[in-house]
């Protein structure tokens, strides 16, 4: 037999590799226990839950903050939609005069509720801001965008001034 298996039979030499094995195996698989979170993990989980409890109890301001940064951005869609709240006054004290200007920054741009709603405010005499003859471009705008209301309001706008237009007769325009 060769010496390596008489001396494992002895027992010796086996309890000594034995005992290196196990500290050699225990070496590379001991069991951590988990780290516990940092302090900046738990402040961002709590801040976010805090900002999730904000939009939850106050959604009609944090909407308001959102919609109004993205009109200042310049989106026609924002600035309808801010326009639309000063109006109503949802969620904002009502201000007819920045509901028209945000209809006004949005009806630049093409939006056609928007250019529906300046001419409209200009009809009820809530904005002083307008030239003669933007109404009718701006319910031209707003119709040719297929906006009905702008449509119907445009014949009307129309009819209306053509029946205050004084009609001459042939005879008066053809002197004797």
């Amino acid at each position: 037999m060769s010496p390596s298996l008489l001396q494992k039979r002895k027992g010796r030499p086996q309890a000594r590799n034995n005992e290196s094995c196990r500290a050699w195996m225990s070496q590379g698989t001991k069991k951590h226990a988990p780290d516990p979170w940092n302090k900046c993990e738990v402040l961002l989980v709590m801040g976010s839950l805090v900002f999730l409890l904000y939009i939850w109890q106050y959604h009609d301001n944090f909407h308001f903050q959102v919609v109004h940064l993205y009109a200042r951005l310049g989106y026609p869609n924002a600035q309808h939609i801010l326009g639309q709240r000063y109006l109503k006054g949802a969620g904002v004290v009502k201000n007819e005069e920045m509901a028209m200007h945000w209809f006004r920054q949005a009806s630049q741009q093409g939006h056609p509720h928007s250019s529906f709603n300046l001419a409209v405010g200009k009809l009820k005499n809530r904005t002083l801001a307008i030239e003669e003859g933007e109404v009718e471009m701006l319910l031209g705008v707003a119709a040719g965008q297929g906006l009905p209301e702008a449509q119907e309001l445009l014949e009307n706008l129309i009819q209306g001034r053509n029946k205050l237009l004084p009609i001459e007769s042939t005879e008066s325009s053809h002197r004797p």
